[in-house]
């Protein structure tokens, strides 16, 4: 596990002082890193003073995975396949309506389209592999036939991954993080294919109950780092590996924004991030919105508040809004509408 961390003090804005280096190649810039230590007071110290390896994590551009750049944030689109998702109540459980649906998201800006057919809202049960299977493969070999965008399978599972593979799926999402099937991490590798990364403390039945950090920040990054080692040494390209920090899996309301508030200290990882906070129940708990439907004001202003952190990839469920929001964003750091 790391000794030191580092967190960037991200900035933005049209003009970069000068000696400003690059966040992961993207829009975001910064000058100094707040370097970090268990247990011990942090210091600020200039960029220019880190190790050579450590800026070229924070600073090198991310290479494009399934013909995606990532010079400003990606949107990935979620549709869910199951009858019991906490954000959308099965309304696209049905082959006509995923396809709709995926279409309408790809129309309104979608770069990715992730297809999940297991609820992993807290409280859900463990789906057999044969439900989740027949829930997703035959809608992913729907959207290939009219779709042109990468597709995610989200699963946690070798077989459901190879199924949505032979049915035209493009990457992996595991909100376990490799952990849950030993065989998928190989499966990934054997067959070239771009991985989410997540965190998450326990199951997503219990996960809720009373997860417990010494320092989540920290144990996040150290879980992540080291499922980045694991796969990369299974033979996936450190490249093609994108982290996530998993808000609202096995995290309470203060570990959610403790995690938002250094997103910056996983560019360390030399990874893209994805941030999944769409429609999650803290916005509920801060902001209002009992229905899932009604937190989009809050999914669109913690987005921001990713990308103002040099986030990646957004996986949101309101695309449209979305898009808005971080083309106006965009126009007003870049000063242009370029």
């Amino acid at each position: 596990m790391s000794i030191y961390y580092y967190r960037p003090l991200v900035q933005t804005g049209s003009e970069r002082p000068q000696g400003a280096l690059p966040l992961a190649g993207g829009i975001c810039w910064f000058t100094t890193v707040e370097l970090l230590e268990r247990n011990k007071p942090s210091v600020f110290v200039p960029a220019s003073r880190l190790p050579d390896d450590v800026l070229a994590r924070l600073t090198a551009a991310r290479k494009e995975i399934c013909g995606l750049t990532f010079e400003t944030p990606r949107l990935m689109g979620i549709l869910n396949v199951t009858p019991d998702s906490f954000s959308d109540g099965g309304r696209f459980n049905g082959a006509a309506m995923s396809l709709l649906h995926a279409k309408d998201m790809v129309e309104a800006g979608a770069d990715i389209i992730d297809v999940g057919g297991e609820s992993t809202r807290p409280g859900a049960v463990e789906v057999p592999r044969e439900a989740e299977i027949a829930r997703t493969a035959p809608v992913i070999q729907a959207l290939r036939g009219i779709l042109d965008v990468p597709i995610s399978i989200d699963t946690r599972k070798a077989a459901v991954a190879e199924a949505a593979y032979d049915a035209g799926a493009n990457m992996v999402n595991d909100v376990s993080g490799f952990t849950f099937d030993s065989a998928l991490g190989p499966f990934c590798a054997s067959n070239d294919l771009p991985v989410f990364v997540m965190h998450s403390q326990g199951e997503p039945e219990t996960m809720q109950k009373n997860p417990i950090y010494e320092n989540v920040i920290f144990d996040v990054y150290d879980f992540l780092e080291a499922r980045v080692d694991a796969l990369v040494a299974a033979g996936i390209a450190r490249e093609r590996i994108v982290i996530d920090p998993g808000i609202g899996f096995g995290k309470k309301i203060e570990h959610n924004l403790s995690l938002m508030s250094n997103l910056s200290i996983f560019h360390g990882l030399g990874c893209a991030i994805l941030l999944g906070v769409s429609r999650k129940g803290f916005i509920r708990t801060i902001g209002g919105g009992e229905e899932p439907s009604a937190r989009m004001p809050g999914s669109v202003a913690l987005a921001l508040a990713g990308v103002s952190q040099g986030v990646q990839l957004l996986r949101v469920h309101d695309v449209f809004e979305t898009k808005q929001a971080l083309q106006l964003w965009l126009a007003v750091i870049k000063g242009n509408l370029r």
